[in-house]
């Protein structure tokens, strides 16, 4: 009995690992690189929030997602994604 209750543990921790881990509701950000720039996708709940472009000549900007349905993009020089920032301790 104490063998069938400690395997039912050990699979349930399994799985609920995995979905845990699959969860889209944390940030992302998916990292590509070309012969001249680096992509940054940064997403939140799945949706494209920006793209940091850095060429290997130039200034880093953004790209901005234009509107829902469209493909377009707005460039821009500052980022709109605000990391969240906590105040834990203070002296």
């Amino acid at each position: 009995m104490k063998t069938l209750f400690t395997c039912c543990l050990l699979l349930a921790s399994l799985f609920s690992h995995s979905v845990m881990a699959n969860d889209p509701s944390e940030p992302s950000v998916v990292i590509r690189h070309s012969e001249d720039k680096t992509f940054y996708e940064y997403r939140v709940n799945g949706e494209l929030q920006e793209i940091k472009v850095v060429p290997k000549v130039g200034q880093p900007y953004y790209l901005i997602p234009d509107g829902v349905e469209t493909d377009e993009y707005k460039r821009q020089n500052k980022s709109n994604v605000v990391p969240p920032s906590w105040l834990i301790f203070t002296w």
